[in-house]
């Protein structure tokens, strides 16, 4: 798969892994951030579920190591192109700076138009849950719907 298909950002969050690690593994705090309904077994294995704006991403958690790191499979339930548990998203957190350094790729993308629209909405998302995370209300998810992918 080449490279310029993966979905890199790396971002700081006034936060704690340990309070990181939740807002990405339990429902009720993940959506306080995205999506509108959520189901998540977070351990290898396991159901990774979310609805965003009328769609649902579907994979299965492969690696779970509380408040360091992350990775499930993700996709879309009823997209060709991009199917449940086609992709994969690793998100590492790094305890840095009074804070947390979010690391996070998605990888796994089939073509450009899916790697642009899933970077605009996961650029949406994580500066969602760095507000979330810190304490803050995000406010209303309104989506990223200039975007194909996480929108």
């Amino acid at each position: 798969m080449a490279e310029s298909l993966v979905v890199r950002r790396e971002i700081q969050v006034a936060a704690p892994p340990a309070t990181i690690f939740a807002f990405l593994t339990d429902p009720e705090k993940i959506l306080r951030w995205m999506g509108s309904d959520a189901a998540m077994e977070p351990h290898p294995g396991g159901l990774y579920l979310l609805k965003i704006n009328g769609r649902t991403a579907r994979g299965s958690f492969r690696e779970v190591v509380p408040v360091h790191r992350l990775a499930y499979s993700f996709g879309w339930d009823g997209d060709a192109d991009v199917p449940p548990g086609s992709g994969l998203v690793e998100v590492d957190l790094i305890d840095r700076g009074g804070g947390t350094l979010v690391r996070f790729a998605h990888s796994g993308l089939p073509n450009a138009a899916e790697q642009e629209g899933h970077a605009k909405g996961w650029t949406h998302y994580l500066g969602r849950l760095a507000v979330a995370a810190a304490g803050g209300d995000p406010g209303a998810d309104l989506g990223c719907h200039a975007t194909a992918g996480v929108a």
